[in-house]
């Protein structure tokens, strides 16, 4: 009878490893995808830059430190990208969107620019970008929130260690420097305005596939 006893005790044993083992390997799968929509929509973001730049550029030339400005925040948050740390991409994300903020704010001293399609094609597209940022930033740190909570309660503890799972970071960023500043196209200039100009290849484009992986883990 003891040895029956001990043998039922094994098998339950044994089957709460395999579930909680399988449930936080799904929950960290699942934190790892809500984290690839991120760097789909933060590469959809860089790789737009290079050509609202080289768009308004011919139409902006005393504002040279303005432009400046974007391209060195695009440069920092593509390599703060490659090193997958959300607490890096997040200031560094931030300092780009305040530089774009900067950029908008200043393109309402040039209506000509503001009558280009082009232009306004890249900041509508910027703007649909930042709110599908936003959108997979909520999802991607409940994920993390979910699944940092799995590990740090008992007695999922006992085996989140000895098994290798480790707590991912969450990714913030400041209310007031995610949002694309939006532009007013009021007092648009009479019909026979320069026309509209094919946004130019960026001289770089977003990192390689790959090349920015999940936020490590601590």
């Amino acid at each position: 009878m003891g040895w029956i006893i001990l043998g039922i005790v094994v098998v339950l044993v044994v089957g709460w490893l395999i579930f909680t083992y399988n449930g936080l390997v799904t929950a960290r799968n699942r934190t790892q995808e809500a984290w690839s929509e991120i760097d789909v929509e933060l590469k959809r973001r860089h790789d737009l830059i290079p050509n609202l730049v080289n768009t308004v550029q011919g139409y902006m030339g005393h504002e040279r430190g303005t432009l400046e400005a974007v391209t060195n925040a695009r440069a920092n948050a593509v390599a703060a990208g490659a090193t997958g740390d959300p607490a890096k991409i997040g200031q560094a994300e931030n300092v780009l969107s305040q530089s774009l903020r900067s950029l908008f704010a200043v393109s309402e001293n040039y209506p000509d620019l503001k009558a280009i399609s082009a232009f306004t094609n890249l900041q509508e597209t910027l703007t649909a970008t930042e709110d599908k940022l936003e959108f997979s930033r909520r999802f991607y740190n409940g994920n993390v929130r979910d699944y940092n909570t799995a590990l740090q309660t008992f007695p999922n503890s006992l085996i989140a260690g000895p098994f290798g799972f480790k707590a991912f970071g969450f990714f913030q960023a400041d209310d007031t420097d995610r949002a694309v500043p939006q532009v007013s196209f009021n007092n648009m200039p009479p019909a026979g305005s320069p026309g509209s100009l094919p946004p130019a290849a960026g001289p770089s484009g977003p990192p390689a596939p790959g090349s920015a992986g999940p936020p490590p883990q601590s």
